[in-house]
């Protein structure tokens, strides 16, 4: 599976152990940077990340000091379900019960023992398909056909 990666300067020490963790589990990863810890602007990177996400119907794990910010980012584009978790219980029920697409961390505030098992349990977890679910998601997914715009 492909999967987009960004973060700001706070999250690119634990990106990087992440991205080692995707490439061990056989997937591809498109890193977006930023490739040092130089402050930047989360946007600048999540932002494109996000759209690429959308576009090329793939996931994405984005990192920053919380995980907050790629998610509120994240979740202005069309077809973006970004969470934030910070246990693998999260990280489980985020996959199997809203599917989604996108996974946020926060790099200042968990070790990266934990966000690798977040990471392995988020990646490793399907959706439940499952009539209830299916019916939360697409409500969802209605609120997001009646306010944000489709990418072009």
């Amino acid at each position: 599976m492909k999967i987009i990666m960004a973060s700001d300067h706070a999250g690119v020490a634990l990106k990087l152990e992440i991205k080692a963790l995707l490439l061990e589990m056989g997937h591809e990863v498109e890193d977006m940077g930023p490739y040092d810890t130089t402050a930047v602007d989360l946007s600048d990177f999540v932002y494109p990340a996000a759209i690429k996400v959308s576009q090329e119907n793939v996931r994405g794990i984005f990192v920053d000091g919380v995980g907050y910010g790629s998610a509120l980012i994240a979740n202005r584009i069309y077809g973006i379900d970004a969470v934030v978790c910070q246990d693998p219980f999260c990280a489980k029920l985020a996959r199997q019960h809203t599917d989604s697409n996108v996974l946020c961390l926060g790099g200042k505030i968990i070790g990266s023992a934990i966000a690798l098992d977040i990471v392995n349990t988020w990646m490793t977890t399907d959706f439940l398909a499952e009539e209830k679910y299916i019916r939360r998601v697409e409500k969802v997914k209605a609120i997001s056909e009646k306010h944000l715009v489709k990418l072009s």
